[in-house]
């Protein structure tokens, strides 16, 4: 039977419990630590930035909360509920998303099938595998798929691709595909590892819009890595910072600006210049 346990808030933005939380977390690989005594809350209706050096453990850290991982020691807890054992499809599942550095796509399928499956594993799982290996072909779908996914092409500017092969695509779109596959299941939560990366200045300002428009709308949680330290000081209500496996601070963008020791082990002096741009959420 699942523990069910109260997780302390975290973040410091409101009282309600985080949606995704992360307590102690150790993961090791042989003699490297990636991660080590890591904790991290994510709550409802939030955008929490995730930043670092290279090899901070910010991938293993998403890794290990999407269930693609499994931590040598600590929690991870969805809904206050412990998942930290259950693999990744299940929490898939619960309401947990995830995007990746390396985009991953099926080349036979098109953009569209890809959203219509990301649908289906959460709300009709059965149907997938019927509509994929019966031989019958894809069925009506339910009203209720066709608006997710027609919304989501509209709002991502893919309707023009939406019945292409993937394989067709520049690498900005097949981003904003994996990211739109991503949120057509309706997350409580979406992990975004490096969602901007590719993506040019009108398909960046598209998704940034898209992604505000889930928070604002649907209380959708992101937990967004990006190499770009403005871009997440400027989006994120709470930024946490990795360096070498280790939680190195945690705060409001202003106080992850103004730590001196997070500027000394990674942001450098030219983040100051920025500071009057950065609307702290």
């Amino acid at each position: 039977m699942t523990d069910v346990v109260a997780v302390e808030q975290g973040t410091g933005a409101g009282h309600e419990p985080p949606v995704l939380a992360a307590e102690n977390l150790t993961m090791r690989f042989g003699g490297l630590t990636a991660l080590s005594d890591v904790s991290l809350s994510v709550p409802p209706g939030q955008i929490v930035g995730l930043i670092g050096p290279n090899g901070a453990g910010k991938s293993t850290c998403l890794g290990v909360l999407s269930g693609s991982a499994y931590p040598d020691s600590g929690r991870v807890y969805f809904d206050s509920v412990d998942v930290t054992r259950e693999p990744a499809h299940k929490r898939a599942r619960r309401g947990i998303g995830r995007t990746f550095q390396q985009v991953e796509l099926f080349a036979e399928l098109t953009v569209r099938q890809h959203l219509i499956i990301s649908w289906r594993r959460r709300f009709d799982h059965r149907r997938v595998w019927k509509d994929l290996f019966d031989g019958r072909g894809w069925r009506k779908p339910p009203s209720a798929e066709t608006e997710r996914v027609d919304y989501l092409l509209d709002r991502l500017g893919l309707i023009a691709f939406a019945e292409a092969s993937v394989t067709t695509l520049p690498l900005g779109s097949s981003r904003l595909v994996e990211i739109a596959r991503s949120l057509a299941a309706s997350p409580r939560v979406v992990l975004l590892d490096e969602p901007f990366s590719g993506l040019d200045a009108e398909e960046s300002a598209a998704l940034a819009s898209a992604l505000d428009d889930m928070v604002a709308s649907e209380g959708v949680a992101l937990l967004l890595v990006d190499h770009d330290v403005n871009t997440v000081l400027a989006r994120c209500h709470h930024v946490v910072v990795l360096d070498a496996g280790r939680l190195l601070a945690a705060g409001t963008p202003a106080e992850i600006r103004d730590n001196s020791t997070v500027r000394q082990a990674y942001l450098g002096d030219d983040i100051a210049g920025a500071g009057a741009q950065i609307d702290d959420k």
